[in-house]
């Protein structure tokens, strides 16, 4: 055949192509939307279950996340991967790592809700973005160039502000920043999938986790346990948990970095309204001022790092 006559097939074959590559990327950005979404309102789970308390409901929603990554994984013939992490010394100490960080970060979030400081802890994932950028300045030596410079020091103003529109340092703000901060770059170094890197984690701390709900049942009864309708809710904190993060993995391979950075402000957006417009928390003018440094600094910084991927692409 020669080539004119190759032409038209050629030429169907690109479009059959293209055609494909828009709904891959359609179904990604669902996806990623998907998880955005749900991790938004992820405090109305945890307000429900308040009188469970922080450390049973993350005991609970470990188990639990470990049986649907389990199933998952099952499905899609991942217990080789799960075999090699787990025969691995190396890896498994940076897991372990990992593991205690993302504890952390569950622990204080969870608390957070019951405490009634959703807004503290959106201001703490609003902010996680730029804490990223300083790891990456003081552990790796990355330097930064003036806007993102000025969009951390805004930030810093900001989280003075904030700390003055409180009365206190916003210590669960900048816990959750970096302890999430930390948990993201400690995972680099592990080498692991998503689901293989959670399902090893929550294997690390599952027996602490039903350690910890044997403990509670033999001190206080079967208690929440016993109610069918808080039974039901703690067990939806497993898919609450793992569901969002597959959704993410999928679309985060289908998508541009850009696309990801700017959909990553969509869950802290959604705790901050409903902290305000569901709990009844208090924004005084300080903590709005905060606020609006907060997302000026993200704007500064989504801005210029769009511009170097743009430059990139030319």
């Amino acid at each position: 055949m020669t080539l004119p006559e190759q032409a038209p097939e050629l030429a169907a074959q690109s479009v059959t192509t293209r055609q494909a590559d828009a709904v891959d990327k359609q179904r990604g950005v669902v996806a990623a939307l998907s998880a955005y979404l749900l991790w938004g309102f992820l405090p109305i789970l945890f307000h429900l279950l308040e009188q469970a308390g922080s450390v049973l409901i993350v005991a609970e929603r470990t188990l639990w996340s470990l049986v649907l990554l389990g199933v998952f994984i099952a499905a899609t013939a991942g217990f080789s991967d799960i075999r090699s992490v787990l025969a691995d010394i190396r890896r498994m100490r940076v897991i372990a790592l990992s593991a205690l960080l993302l504890v952390c970060n569950w622990l204080l979030y969870v608390w957070a809700v019951e405490t009634g400081q959703v807004l503290e802890a959106s201001f703490g994932y609003f902010i996680n973005p730029l804490v990223n950028v300083a790891i990456g300045m003081v552990l790796l030596g990355e330097r930064q160039n003036r806007m993102q410079t000025i969009a951390i020091a805004i930030a810093c103003v900001a989280i003075l502000i904030q700390a003055a529109g409180i009365g206190r340092v916003p210590l669960i703000a900048l816990g959750l920043a970096f302890s999430f901060g930390f948990y993201g770059f400690i995972r680099k170094t592990a080498q692991t999938g998503p689901a293989t890197g959670l399902f090893a984690e929550t294997i690390v701390v599952a027996p602490l986790a039903m350690g910890y709900v044997v403990y509670d049942i033999v001190r206080n009864g079967v208690g929440v346990h016993a109610d069918p309708t808080m039974m039901l809710l703690l067990i939806a904190t497993g898919p609450a948990t793992a569901v969002p993060l597959l959704l993410f993995a999928y679309g985060v391979r289908r998508l541009r970095l850009t696309t990801i950075g700017m959909f990553q402000y969509l869950a802290p957006s959604i705790q901050f309204l409903l902290a305000i417009l569901m709990f009844g928390e208090e924004l005084n003018p300080l903590r709005l001022l905060s606020f609006a440094l907060i997302w000026l600094s993200l704007i500064v910084f989504s801005w210029d790092s769009f511009n170097q991927r743009r430059r990139l692409a030319v």
